[in-house]
């Protein structure tokens, strides 16, 4: 695909993010179907940083010193070191969404970069600004399809008619 089809489809996904989840409750935003599963409100944290730290980052360093090492970054562990479970909900929505803009904003100004840059990982080999920048697209989709059945789960459970009129979950 092409950068500004792949930039496009991002901005989408902040909308799609944005008309998910404005408007949940309190215990919409915490629950879980596991313990060992995020919530909602951990799973928009998680985007929130990775959006800063991880996609738009590491694209940024790949294009601009491709040859330097990437800075470590390790988002599992961000769950509990930044607390992510006492965050307010609709404040980290906003943050992750004006994020989202940011980049928008960034990725429409690169007219000019250098896309064939890669920064050789010494454990998975070359990552490409291109690779970047699908995988950042592959990953809101990913987290779409989580909400989705975080949602859905929620529903089930709190529901006490039968949801297979919907059609085979």
């Amino acid at each position: 695909m092409e950068h500004e089809q792949l930039t496009d489809q991002l901005a989408r996904h902040g909308e799609v993010f944005r008309a998910m989840l404005n408007g949940l409750t309190p215990e919409e935003t915490l629950w879980k179907p596991a313990p060992d599963k995020w919530c909602a409100l951990e799973v928009i944290c998680h985007l929130h940083d990775e959006e800063r730290e991880d996609f738009r980052a590491r694209l940024n360093h790949v294009l601009e010193t491709p040859k330097e090492p990437m800075p470590a970054i390790d988002p599992t562990a961000w769950v509990v070191e930044r607390n992510y479970i006492e965050q307010d909900f609709a404040s980290i929505l906003a943050e992750f969404l004006e994020e989202r803009s940011r980049s928008i904003t960034w990725l429409h100004g690169l007219k000019e970069a250098p896309w064939g840059n890669a920064y050789l990982h010494p454990k998975v080999g070359p990552v490409s600004c291109d690779l970047l920048l699908a995988n950042w697209v592959a990953h809101d989709l990913h987290h779409v399809r989580q909400l989705v059945n975080l949602r859905y789960a929620y529903l089930a459970e709190h529901t006490i008619v039968p949801l297979d009129y919907a059609g085979t979950w």
